[in-house]
């Protein structure tokens, strides 16, 4: 049987049948959405709108939070050669649906699950990185935001996002209210996203420790995480069966100098362990260097005195209690095997 009249048009009707029903125009067009077909969809009545320049919503009234981001990304990213898809597919998946665009800032900490960021209906402004060379501006709801090198970013919910450090910096910058500040960055430290160090380098990057309300948030975050790592420290000795010790503590030589304070010490045994939750004010390497100098000169007056110091990081207790806990027992046991320790003073810090 044959027919006289052409082809239909594949109907535009599937376009906005899918999960993301965002495409930039480009997309459009690979799909054979012509111009005079896309601009009597975005009629003021019709049923698309732009929701961005050349990204196109396709079905009136709001976005979701999520097509907010999509669209971000979709307007923010490098364009590819026409005919990529909208999303990735088996013969498609090696090319980058957002190159050059990554989600920071309130969004992206969103994403992450942050109870004190707003919610992703919420958020009104999403911030995304471009290398700073690009010609974009910001416009609606995006705020480009350049940088020298983006970050290598992590994947949350299929979508580019900063790693946690960046996205707090990025929502520092813009935020004034000195609770919500605290907030953040102590949530990030106590539900494990990142460590207080990490922090302060990128609000050291963005030269945000001269604001005071940072500053005082920075404070709060490290005294925050020492309690977490401590708390672990606790849970370590109690869970793996390992021989309670005495508590922050000050050692002293009898009738001498002060020693230095241990986080847990072993008298018998003559076995410490030390917290290392350096996370410089600064942020400078130089300030870091000297931290980690009066550690390790600590550590080596201790250990010349037959004193052995467990050197433990807050990442390595969240990684691996077990592990760590194996690190102290093995300490503990060999202490058959050394000279007898010299005779210190145990006082309570």
């Amino acid at each position: 049987m044959t027919h006289n009249t052409p082809l239909s048009p594949r109907p535009l009707r599937h376009l906005s049948e899918g999960r993301r029903r965002v495409l930039t125009a480009a997309q459009l067009r690979a799909h054979g959405v012509g111009a005079a077909e896309l601009a009597e969809q975005c009629r003021p009545d019709g049923p698309w709108r732009e929701l961005l320049p050349n990204v196109i919503l396709l079905h009136p009234g709001p976005a979701t939070g999520e097509e907010l981001l999509h669209g971000a990304l979709l307007y923010a990213a490098r364009a590819t050669e026409p005919g990529v898809p909208a999303q990735p597919t088996a013969g498609s998946a090696h090319r980058p649906l957002y190159a050059e665009a990554v989600l920071t800032g309130l969004a992206a900490l969103a994403l992450y699950g942050f109870a004190s960021a707003p919610p992703l209906p919420a958020v009104h402004r999403v911030d995304v990185l471009v290398p700073r060379l690009r010609r974009l501006r910001s416009t609606g709801h995006v705020r480009i935001l350049r940088t020298a090198a983006l970050p290598a970013a992590q994947a949350v919910s299929g979508l580019p996002v900063a790693p946690v450090p960046r996205a707090l910096a990025d929502a520092v910058a813009e935020l004034r209210d000195a609770q919500a500040v605290r907030r953040l960055l102590t949530e990030a430290v106590r539900d494990g996203h990142c460590e207080p160090a990490a922090v302060v380098r990128e609000l050291t990057q963005a030269k945000l420790l001269n604001r005071p309300h940072v500053v005082d948030a920075v404070d709060a975050l490290v005294a925050e995480g020492r309690s977490i790592a401590e708390d672990r420290l606790y849970r370590m000795v109690s869970e793996h069966g390992l021989p309670d010790p005495v508590w922050n503590v000050d050692l002293r030589l009898p009738g001498g100098p002060h020693l230095g304070g241990v986080d847990a010490y072993w008298p018998d045994q003559a076995v410490a362990v030390e917290l290392d939750t350096r996370a410089p004010r600064q942020g400078d390497a130089q300030d870091d260097d000297a931290l980690w100098s009066e550690y390790a000169r600590k550590r080596e007056h201790l250990e010349r005195l037959g004193i052995t110091v467990v050197h433990i990081t807050p990442r390595k207790l969240r990684a691996s209690l077990e592990q760590q806990a194996a690190v102290v027992r093995t300490a503990l046991m060999a202490s058959g095997d050394r000279d007898p320790a010299a005779y210190v003073v145990v006082l309570p810090r």
